[in-house]
């Protein structure tokens, strides 16, 4: 005997629930490039210790914020 249409449906997630692993998504792929990239620049300025762990946080946030911003605005506009 089929199930009735609607007796058990699921939905899935929203909108802004998408929006969110969108931008947690962005921001992780976002940190991985910042501490590559960052390490790499702020090595070769010569930049050790304190100044180097600073300078490579910093990158990778912004990058993290950046790329998980826009990321969060592509899968809303796919929504």
């Amino acid at each position: 005997m089929p199930v009735p249409s609607g007796a058990f449906q699921t939905s899935g997630p929203s909108c802004f629930d998408k929006m969110k692993l969108g931008f947690t998504i962005g921001f992780c792929v976002g940190m991985a490039s910042g501490a590559l990239f960052g390490g790499f620049t702020a090595l070769r300025y010569g930049l050790r210790g304190r100044e180097l762990v600073n300078n490579v946080g910093k990158v990778m946030l912004q990058g993290g914020g950046t790329f998980g911003t826009f990321m969060a605005i592509g899968t809303g506009i796919r929504c």
